[in-house]
């Protein structure tokens, strides 16, 4: 199995940036790509960026230009660094792993337990 969680949320104000960290322990050779998700209160979860294991990156076009996405495979790492925030920023933003087909969780991926951004306007 495959644990995620991650760290750095907080309240900020708008235009302020904020750097969120997700580390990854247990079955590690078990993650493929990984990814932010969010939920605001009363939507859907909706996916921020994803990066594959080759580092190749993809965005919800509304963060586009100032969010940015890593991954530092040795430390088992993902972060979300994330400028010019706004108020429709504010959510809980979850840390997703793809499992590798022979891991179990391949059918349902690894979720951690979300953390906190809150923007002030």
């Amino acid at each position: 199995q495959v644990q995620l969680e991650e760290s750095g949320g907080g309240l900020v104000q708008a235009g302020d940036s904020l750097k969120l960290s997700c580390t990854a322990s247990g079955d590690t050779n078990c993650i493929a790509a990984m990814g932010w998700y969010r939920q605001a209160p009363g939507k859907e979860r909706e996916l921020v960026a994803g990066i594959t294991d080759g580092g190749a990156t993809k965005y919800q076009s509304s963060v586009k230009g100032r969010f940015t996405i890593s991954r530092d495979t040795a430390k088992n790492m993902l972060f979300l660094q994330m400028n010019s925030l706004q108020s429709d920023d504010s959510a809980d933003y979850y840390c997703f792993a793809d499992a590798r087909p022979w891991c179990s969780g391949y059918t349902s991926g690894y979720w951690g337990q979300g953390t906190l951004v809150t923007v002030s306007s």
